[in-house]
């Protein structure tokens, strides 16, 4: 495959108006990647998958990384993919975005319609990142409950003092565990016991 130099020259010729830049790993990795901007990432990825030099026909892993603010520089939420080539044996093309860490900003075009792959893994990243993926046909949570407002991968998360006992809308369910004697963490039972003297 071509050094991520050829890629990113290959890439910036087709693609008009893309910025794209090389970003180097860590020295273990050794698997730099590109950067491409939010309004380009789509149609990058696109011409990857469908050039028939490289034939990135399947994406292995799409996840996010919390960048925090520091000193001058604003911080930023980055989605990472890995695509590879399984016609032609090769890969990974590393394409990374980046997106405000606001909330209401964090927003990455999907890239669910171009390999099915991603469809659960962005809606990993949007549930534990907060990064909405535009064009999505699924965007909702997948691993923490409905109810839940944070997003706890991101570094300033600040997790509940209790692990053990988070208020969801499932008291029926804490009722049955009562009614049947089942097992249920001590300050579950206590915060049951408080709402029906409510």
């Amino acid at each position: 495959m071509e050094a991520i130099e050829k890629l990113k020259e290959i890439a910036t010729q087709v693609v008009s108006g893309a910025t794209i830049e090389i970003i180097n790993s860590t020295p273990a990795a050794q698997q730099p990647a590109l950067l491409v901007d939010r309004d380009h990432i789509y149609v990058v990825a696109k011409f990857f998958k469908e050039d028939p030099r490289f034939q990135m026909d399947f994406c292995s892993c799409v996840t996010g990384v919390d960048y925090l603010p520091k000193a001058d520089k604003p911080g930023y939420i980055e989605v990472v993919y890995h695509l590879y080539s399984v016609a032609q044996k090769q890969g990974p093309i590393i394409l990374k975005v980046r997106a405000p860490r606001e909330v209401a900003q964090c927003h990455v075009p999907s890239l669910t319609p171009l390999w099915r792959s991603c469809e659960f893994q962005e809606r990993e990243a949007y549930d534990l990142y907060g990064v909405t993926f535009d064009g999505h046909p699924d965007m909702r949570r997948i691993l923490m409950w409905d109810e839940f407002t944070d997003y706890p991968m991101r570094k300033d998360y600040v997790p509940p003092a209790d692990y053990e006992w988070e208020p969801t809308p499932h008291d029926d369910t804490l009722q049955r565990t009562v009614e049947t004697d089942g097992i249920m963490p001590p300050t579950a039972r206590e915060e049951l016991e408080k709402a029906k003297k409510k």
